[in-house]
């Protein structure tokens, strides 16, 4: 089970963007993803008319470390590591803020 996952409001904790906060688009190899509008970088583009492809400089997500990023805790206001435990059912397992115990909001 990955404790970060698609969908998830993470808070950037290093590099250029530190401190921002965005939504995770994609996860590549359980060790990068690709969170919206953060890592932007510029991509020059030639134009191909065939296929509809305009030219020019486009801004271009790239992705991030998954050490970079942590999940957003809304209570607190601040990033904060993920555990893993059994439901009380002692079934399925749940992702867990470290700091207080309490489930991850999907």
């Amino acid at each position: 089970m990955n404790k970060i996952r698609k969908g998830d409001e993470v808070i950037v904790i290093a590099g250029k963007d530190k401190g921002r906060r965005g939504t995770v688009l994609h996860i590549i190899d359980d060790e990068r993803v690709l969170v919206e509008g953060i890592n932007i970088a510029k991509k020059h583009t030639k134009p191909n008319p065939n296929l509809g492809i305009e030219g020019g400089i486009l801004d271009h997500e790239m992705p991030l470390d998954i050490s970079n990023v942590l999940v957003f805790n809304p209570k607190t206001k601040k990033g904060d590591r993920v555990g893993i435990r059994l439901s009380d059912d002692g079934k399925a397992m749940e992702r867990i803020f470290k700091s207080s115990g309490e489930a991850v909001d999907i």
